[in-house]
């Protein structure tokens, strides 16, 4: 089940410095981002072992996760919070905003084997 953490921030008179360590709850094998979506529908899949932790750094989006017992919505709209997403969440993203970057860290190096594209029965 998906799940939020907090980042540590700091905060004064020369602004926010958020800091991303010993929180991931995983080693980090691979970054990406994505900007500059559309109306599109990002993701529509999850994974046979790949764990992701997902911040939205500016703007916003919207992210639905399936685990098959539970299907909730996240709002990504601070960039201190971080989505964690785990193998057998099915997810979309989607309603960027046209600023939006999401930053996501995975647990595993890119194999299009890992991805399952057909999402839970309902």
């Amino acid at each position: 089940m998906a799940y939020t953490l907090d980042l540590k921030t700091f905060t004064d008179k020369r602004g926010n410095l958020t800091v991303i360590e010993k929180v991931i709850p995983f080693e980090i094998k691979r970054v990406f981002y994505i900007y500059g979506v559309d109306d599109s529908i990002r993701g529509g899949h999850r994974h046979h072992k790949t764990i992701q932790a997902a911040i939205c750094i500016q703007g916003s989006c919207t992210i639905y996760n399936n685990d098959s017992k539970t299907e909730t919505k996240f709002e990504l709209n601070q960039p201190n919070k971080c989505l964690v997403i785990e193998p057998q969440d099915w997810h979309t993203m989607y309603n960027f905003s046209k600023d939006a970057i999401l930053m996501v860290f995975a647990s595993e190096f890119f194999e299009a084997e890992d991805y399952i594209y057909k999402p839970y029965d309902k």
